[in-house]
């Protein structure tokens, strides 16, 4: 299967830290200055290639001498400060001996999910991209707490890739792929439904210094693939990975984006903005909401949890619990405790000449 189609012009390349450096923290420079030279025949032919890399916590546990990643939060952040600089200079230097500019990136969750932020760097990226700069990503470990403990850049990758509507998401590590028996058995080539099977067949990070595991990948991937882009993930240490990947002769496993990708209010919707409440739907509702593609009604709404503004996003939850989607609520938490479980006619009496009965409209809902 060939995962670079003819018109697929966007590109996402993740690599994890043991992919790019050592047990002691030192950086396999070898193997970047391969994948700059990879990215450059992706460039030629006419790609936009934006690459996310982690690896600064590592090197910077090596330059400073440690003899194991620490465990607490202030030491993370001083490695990452350490590290970070390094890590760019050798992005920056293998990019340009080859003519490429290369530009830093470091973001938060939050400057992906504010809607605000989320466009002020999806402005940025775009600007990079059309001067022809290769834009090097990564965590701003330096000041994200949950970043560093959780090990989000998969999942980064992802909401990367739906910010710039990449068409495909290529993540490389030390694994070949979504493998059976937990890492174990034989290599999943395609995916082409992330379900529950799926996601019983990825484990957690099997080294110290490694944050995520198949796991987080496999969530990117689910993030990625709603998005309408392919994800590949694959082994780093393979020669010429992204060669192979654009011939389709690569080994890994490829999971295959929606044929309907999301519009890009829905994206935002689904991805990046954080949900600050909980509506709980009773069973007529969820069902209107996921077989019909119905807006949810206040009659339908069983509970509210939070407290939140109009205009907020909140998470639908089916009876048992079950996340089924996201929506932007046209009410405040208050209003909406009030009108639970009301219809029309009865909001109308409470708040006259406010008559909607819709708490999220089907337009602001996506299912998840």
């Amino acid at each position: 299967m060939q995962f670079l189609e003819a018109n697929a012009r966007r590109v996402v390349i993740k690599i994890g830290t043991n992919s790019l450096t050592g047990a002691d923290g030192t950086l396999q420079t070898g193997r970047i200055e391969s994948l700059c030279g990879q990215v450059k025949a992706l460039r030629d032919q006419g790609f936009d290639v934006l690459v996310v890399s982690s690896g600064a916590v590592g090197m910077g546990v090596g330059r400073l001498g440690l003899a194991s990643r620490p465990g607490d939060l202030a030491s993370l952040q001083a490695c990452a400060a350490v590290g970070q600089s390094r890590l760019m200079e050798a992005w920056q230097h293998a990019l340009e001996s080859r003519g490429i500019t290369a530009a830093q990136i470091l973001l938060t969750r939050e400057d992906v999910r504010g809607r605000r932020r989320h466009l002020a760097a999806r402005s940025t990226l775009e600007k990079l991209l059309a001067w022809g700069v290769v834009p090097i990503v990564n965590e701003n470990d330096t000041v994200s707490a949950d970043e560093i403990k959780f090990g989000d850049n998969d999942v980064l990758s992802a909401l990367l890739a739906s910010l710039v509507k990449a068409d495909l998401l290529v993540i490389l590590s030390t694994i070949p792929g979504l493998m059976r028996d937990f890492g174990q058995g034989e290599l999943i080539p395609v995916v082409e439904e992330i379900n529950e099977d799926i996601r019983a067949m990825a484990g957690g990070a099997l080294d110290e210094r490694s944050t995520g595991g198949m796991v987080t990948k496999v969530e990117a991937a689910k993030l990625a693939t709603q998005s309408g882009c392919g994800v590949f993930i694959g082994s780093a240490a393979e020669d010429r990975i992204l060669e192979h990947i654009q011939s389709g002769t690569a080994t890994g496993t490829f999971f295959m984006p929606q044929e309907i990708s999301l519009a890009a209010r829905k994206r935002w919707i689904a991805f990046f903005e954080r949900p600050l409440g909980e509506l709980h739907l009773d069973a007529g509702a969820a069902e209107a909401v996921l077989k019909r593609h119905s807006s949810l009604l206040a009659k339908g709404l069983a509970d509210c949890r939070g407290e939140f503004p109009e205009g907020s996003v909140a998470t639908l939850h089916a009876p048992g619990g079950r996340v089924i989607a996201r929506g932007i609520v046209a009410y405040d938490a208050a209003t909406v405790r009030r009108i639970k479980g009301l219809d029309s006619a009865e909001i109308q009496s409470i708040f006259p000449g406010r008559n909607r009965c819709e708490v999220v409209h089907r337009d602001s809902l996506v299912l998840i």
